[in-house]
């Protein structure tokens, strides 16, 4: 049994550990962390696997990474620093790599909530009904975050490179 429980969540890691890493580095804007995130986010959910329903494990995982993430924002993170950045390895336009650069700082200026509110619904693509499952609060709050965060992200986000 144990057997089959490691090998459905081997499965279940390896198909989906890049897209909550990137989901991750949307929410915090750095790689390191953001596999930092998305590995404890993992580990939590394989402690908790054998309780997990196969139909709803990406939306608990979902949970767990959103959480962490706000997590380290409250407590201001206590834990090891990194000591050097890795770098961003971009393919492409450079004008392309460019903007989206000021669009990333754009959205690190957005609120921690906020961000994760933006990021859930519009790089996840989750609905309404599924961030506020996630985050657990109303649906209400993520409509309400959702249009603070938009407009903080657009107040962030440079007229100049809007208009292109």
């Amino acid at each position: 049994m144990l057997r089959v429980r490691d090998e459905e969540f081997a499965e279940f890691f390896s198909a989906r550990f890049e897209a909550y890493r990137r989901i991750a580095h949307a929410l915090c804007g750095n790689w390191s962390l953001a596999e930092e995130l998305a590995q404890e986010s993992f580990v939590k959910v394989y402690a908790r696997w054998s309780k997990v329903r196969l139909d709803s494990a990406d939306a608990y995982l979902r949970t767990v990474l959103t959480r962490a993430f706000l997590d380290t924002k409250r407590r201001g993170r206590a834990r090891e620093q990194p000591v050097a950045e890795v770098p961003d390895c971009a393919v492409g336009d450079e004008s392309a790599v460019a903007e989206q650069e000021v669009l990333r700082a754009a959205l690190l200026g957005v609120p921690p909530g906020q961000r994760a509110v933006l990021v859930l619904r519009f790089v996840a693509d989750l609905s309404v009904e599924e961030v506020a499952v996630a985050l657990g609060c109303s649906v209400g709050t993520v409509k309400s975050q959702t249009a603070r965060g938009l407009a903080a992200l657009r107040a962030a986000y440079p007229e100049s490179v809007r208009c292109n």
